[in-house]
């Protein structure tokens, strides 16, 4: 493929995974959905742009401070199963409930620096969720494993800027539909959405895991 084709390929990603892992129910959908009920599109969608911020800040601090660990050897092979158990685990719970939407270490953060704008509740609300984070570095270590996202800096800004598009336009569209539907746009909705982002979730592990047999069964042949 010529650079071009591995730089879309890597935006793809980035935008894929950015939307899907602002779909489940958390603090900044439920934000989004009660603050845009009451007071509007513009402070929903300034509370979404806070959020996708953060969300990008810890997606790039994933890829320069973690993922090229995960690109050579059989680190890669762990990595690839790694993330089939990840993409496993996580439609598992999006299909069978609804992930907690406050955490402890977020509400300490939230405490003490009492936000006062609507972006910076979105900002602080993804800052103090730590698990983000966290699936931000198996992500991008899996990224870079499938090869989906080449460990340079050209793919790594393109998968990042796909997240910021992503995370972005979903929500900017969730205010957008709250701010129409008013009270009419309910966490069931939002929870209904979640169930197919979990269903879709499962489908690419599945997969994911048929192309690791096939692989093996493969290498066994050589």
């Amino acid at each position: 493929m010529s650079e071009l084709h591995y730089m879309l390929l890597a935006g793809l990603t980035g935008l894929l995974w950015g939307v899907g892992l602002s779909i489940p129910v958390g603090p900044v959908n439920l934000t989004i959905i009660n603050e845009g009920a009451q007071r509007g599109f513009k402070w929903a969608v300034l509370i979404g742009l806070g959020a996708s911020l953060m969300e990008v800040i810890y997606c790039a601090l994933a890829f320069t401070g973690f993922a090229s660990f995960f690109s050579e050897g059989y680190v890669k092979a762990i990595m690839e199963l790694g993330s089939f158990v990840f993409m496993l685990a996580l439609g598992i719970l999006l299909l069978v409930k609804a992930p907690p939407s406050t955490d402890h270490v977020g509400e300490r953060i939230e405490r003490k620096l009492h936000p006062s704008s609507a972006f910076m509740t979105g900002f602080v609300r993804v800052m103090g969720n730590l698990g983000v984070f966290l699936f931000w570095i198996v992500l991008a270590g899996s990224f870079i494993a499938h090869e989906w996202v080449r460990p340079v800096w050209t793919d790594k800004g393109a998968c990042v800027l796909g997240v910021a598009l992503g995370t972005t336009s979903w929500f900017v569209g969730l205010s957008w539909a709250v701010s129409l539907g008013h009270k009419k746009f309910s966490n069931q909705t939002l929870l209904r959405l979640q169930k197919g982002s979990g269903i879709g979730l499962l489908a690419l592990a599945i997969i994911h895991g048929a192309q690791i047999v096939i692989e093996m069964v493969h290498n066994h042949k050589r």
